[in-house]
């Protein structure tokens, strides 16, 4: 895929998926309230759920970041940091285990 392509399919994909995501957010969110209401039932959110519920009102995308990295991959001046990715592959496996374990 080309960097200053706009759209692909895949892409379009993602965006109806999110919305998607979106309104079952919302919809579960409607019905944790009732429940709550009605005293029935509690729920406990992980920490992965609860930040892609805070995902879910902000924009997709940084269209400015996007830029700025795309610039900095074309001037050669971009640099992946493999200590940090390694650091958020290690924490999310973690969570996962830790999900399992439950």
């Amino acid at each position: 895929m080309k960097i200053g392509q706009t759209s692909t399919p895949a892409a379009d994909a993602a965006i109806l998926a999110r919305s998607n995501a979106e309104a079952g957010a919302a919809a579960a969110k409607a019905r944790v309230a009732q429940a709550a209401d009605a005293g029935t039932s509690t729920v406990e959110l992980s920490s992965t759920a609860t930040e892609l519920l805070a995902g879910a009102s902000s924009p997709e995308f940084d269209a400015a970041k996007v830029e700025r990295m795309k610039q900095a991959i074309a001037d050669g001046s971009f640099k992946v940091n493999a200590d940090v990715i390694a650091d958020k592959l290690i924490a999310n496996a973690q969570e996962m285990l830790d999900a399992v374990k439950r």
